[in-house]
């Protein structure tokens, strides 16, 4: 199944000539989560190669103005189309009184909305994975989201299966899905017996805003992506701390705690053009990234490889093109 990340907004605080504010999307198989909705969030994604489509599941990290503002505007174009979808919408406590004070802005909807309020801590389980709110540290409304795929059963060995006289078909497929089977014979062959090893699956973090945090660290112990804010760069340490914000560097230290495979540095300030959050974090993690608007990571399995960041991946109609140095 694939696994990428879109970024459609990816500057801190305001909108420049070349970077929208926060609006990440995470894309598996067929489901869209939209993580963040900055100002322009609807036009970000209508400029993209996925469109605006009807987004079910919206989570806001916290409720500076540069995370929601979007929001307004994308719901009233959904009710202008006619959209007869349920929306819900997650985030930390004080949803519910943002939402309400938002109504008088967009007005009535064609669709219902539902808000949760999630606390650190708080899983959400879907079939196959699970999303996981965690404490960052942003002030007292604010969350991180890790998105966590469960373990996929080991590989099928054909050989052994073979030479247990397991047939080819459905009882080879319900070993894959961890059933045992009893063959014509009268003996059982149970699925330890012709799997290896269970596979991870794959883990995306977002931090959205936040100082330099240990929950940070446990959350993404592990993970294949750590998307980590770095809106200011070393030269701008104390005015980091002042607004619980974090340097490249400290993102970068993170990473390297949390033992991730990829970082990619977000929520760039204005005044820094992205290559200077590069060379500060690579000092201490190498394997970082600084993603432009509409860069995709991609996320393949463990086996497959290490994650990888396409340049303009989620640009309508783009060409290929070499990746640059971000």
């Amino acid at each position: 199944m694939d696994l990428d990340v879109v970024f459609l907004g990816t500057s801190g605080s305001a909108p420049t000539a070349q970077r929208a504010t926060s609006a990440t999307l995470i894309r598996r198989g067929g489901e869209r989560l939209l993580v963040d909705c900055g100002e322009g969030t609807q036009r970000q994604l209508l400029r993209s190669d996925v469109g605006l489509v009807d987004l079910e599941h919206v989570f806001l990290t916290h409720f500076h103005a540069d995370h929601y503002l979007g929001l307004p505007g994308m719901l009233k174009t959904y009710a202008l189309r006619g959209r007869d979808v349920p929306l819900t919408i997650y985030g930390p406590a004080g949803l519910g009184d943002l939402y309400a004070s938002l109504r008088r802005v967009f007005g009535n909807l064609t669709y219902p909305v539902e808000t949760v309020e999630l606390a650190p801590g708080d899983v959400l389980r879907r079939n196959d994975y699970e999303i996981r709110a965690f404490a960052v540290d942003h002030g007292a409304q604010a969350v991180g989201y890790a998105l966590a795929e469960e373990e996929r059963p080991g590989r099928f060995d054909v050989e052994t299966a073979d030479d247990l006289g397991v047939p080819a078909g459905r009882e080879r497929g319900a070993l894959q899905r961890g059933d045992p089977v009893t063959l014509p014979s009268g003996e059982t062959v149970t699925p330890d017996q012709v799997l290896g090893p269970a596979r991870p699956g794959r883990t995306v973090v977002l931090t959205g805003d936040t100082a330099a945090a240990a929950s940070v660290v446990d959350a993404a112990t592990g993970a294949d992506v750590l998307v980590h804010e770095a809106t200011f760069c070393a030269d701008e340490r104390e005015r980091a701390r002042e607004t619980q914000h974090s340097t490249a560097a400290e993102a970068a230290l993170a990473a390297q705690a949390a033992g991730v495979r990829l970082l990619a540095l977000t929520h760039i300030s204005s005044r820094y053009f992205g290559g200077e959050a590069a060379e500060e974090a690579r000092q201490v993690f190498p394997d970082t990234v600084v993603p432009r608007d509409f860069d995709v990571i991609e996320i393949p399995f463990p086996e497959r490889g290490p994650p990888v960041l396409v340049p303009k991946g989620g640009r309508k109609g783009r060409m290929p093109e070499p990746a640059p140095t971000p």
